[in-house]
């Protein structure tokens, strides 16, 4: 069996990952995938802890974080698609300064 230190280790890792790779690049897209292994960082040690307790409610937690991650990425993607249309571009740094 498998400890439950790995698994802990392998959230860590994947949310470090996530962090470094929101704050290395300034592409919108890079960024936003950086999140979303941020919160599958978190699922992963949410799900190891609740087995590890015998519990479930880290599990049924994982499924609402889920849940909203996929509303974020439908809309966070929409977004996106209509900040391009508008600007050409997809750097976060040309999409902070105003126009005028």
């Amino acid at each position: 069996m498998v400890p439950l230190y790995w698994y802990l280790w392998l959230g860590g890792v994947v949310f470090a990952i996530g962090v470094f790779g929101f704050l290395a690049r300034r592409n919108i897209i890079i960024m936003f995938l950086s999140i979303e292994l941020m919160l599958n960082g978190v699922n992963i040690s949410l799900v190891a802890l609740s087995h590890y307790m015998q519990d479930l409610r880290g599990q049924i937690l994982v499924f609402f974080i889920i849940a909203v991650a996929a509303a974020e990425a439908a809309i966070g993607l929409a977004i996106i698609i209509a900040m391009f249309r508008n600007r050409d571009t997809l750097h976060a740094d040309e999409m902070a300064e105003m126009k005028g």
